[in-house]
């Protein structure tokens, strides 16, 4: 029986009791990878603690719990006792209407966040591999379809800003460091336990026969991935010896309007909702739409879970765990 590579490795998730980062958590403790997770900290009469919702049956499991806000420069540090061999980077501010209020917090979390794991890296001895994760929201709206990695980096909104910044950050410690750092840019993804983005969100108003509610025209469009394919992704960005270096997009190559995103929740989930228009987004970028060729060259990844069946899968668990 072939062994795995991630049986044994030390490994820290940062963000992991999130959406992508508990799936990644799941795959690594399932493949029998020493798991360290850093999660956002609280603080209860003065003593930082941590709140696990994800990842919460694992906790017996895991190698060690990091606690605290990792654009602090505490986290160096933390990071460093914990002595990883591969670092999966992932906590980040992701929900995009934060960046319009908080632009300036979201910088810090994304962008020196990233430098912080990536200087502890600089400091350990034994570090192979740090995935950063990026976001097809550093294209902006498509020039060319498909997007590949050499397409103009546009940012429309402080959060893509934050991701590009920190996304050619990590470039820069690969090229300057020699730091073994292999950056992921995922496409849209989604999935059980996501709990913002359209999909979750139509998902949840279909389900309790609300109005689906669709921002402008509609005719926007994105290149939804499902999360078992992209967790595919971020372990091969973990382990494959070409990603060392690269910039990597991961999507289907197909994209889908909201208008007919709706549609298709509305249809599987049996739902009476009303699908109704409202205000056009801030700084909505128009269409997202992946060339993954790189990553079939490189690594022979595709994408195998149809935008149908994953949204199956995502309504079935929604109907499993209510909000």
């Amino acid at each position: 029986m072939r062994t795995s590579f991630w049986k044994k490795k030390r490994v820290l998730v940062t963000g992991a009791d999130g959406f992508m980062g508990s799936h990644l958590t799941d795959r690594l403790l399932k493949e029998g990878a020493h798991v360290s997770v850093y999660v956002r900290g609280n603080s209860v009469s003065g003593t930082v603690g941590y709140t696990l919702k994800n990842i919460k049956r694992h906790e017996r499991r895991l190698r060690s719990i990091l606690t605290g806000n990792i654009a602090s420069t505490d986290s160096v540090e933390l990071i460093k006792k914990s002595k990883p061999e591969v670092i999966f980077h992932l906590a980040a501010d992701a929900y995009v209407p934060n960046s319009f209020t908080h632009p300036r917090e979201v910088m810090e979390s994304n962008l020196t966040g990233t430098v912080n794991v990536l200087h502890a890296g600089l400091e350990m001895d034994g570090i192979r591999r740090i995935v950063c994760t990026s976001s097809s929201e550093i294209y902006g709206t498509a020039q060319y379809a498909p997007i590949d990695e050499a397409h103009p980096l546009n940012p429309s909104s402080p959060y893509a800003a934050s991701k590009v910044a920190a996304d050619r950050t990590a470039y820069s410690y690969y090229n300057t460091f020699g730091l073994p750092v292999a950056i992921i840019r995922p496409f849209n993804t989604f999935g059980p336990r996501h709990t913002y983005d359209v999909i979750p969100k139509f998902i949840r108003l279909a389900l309790e026969s609300s109005p689906i509610t669709v921002h402008g025209d509609g005719k926007q469009s994105r290149d939804f991935t499902y999360v078992d394919d992209m967790i595919n992704a971020f372990l091969v960005m973990g382990k494959h010896p070409k990603a060392v270096g690269e910039a990597v997009n991961f999507g289907t190559g197909r994209d889908v309007n909201i208008n007919e995103t709706a549609r298709q929740i509305k249809k599987i989930s049996g739902s009476k909702s009303e699908i109704i228009r409202v205000a056009k987004r801030t700084s909505e970028v128009q269409r997202l739409i992946c060339d993954a060729t790189k990553a079939r060259k490189l690594f022979g990844w595709k994408a195998r879970v149809s935008f149908e069946e994953g949204l199956r899968k995502n309504i079935a668990w929604a109907r499993q765990n209510p909000a």
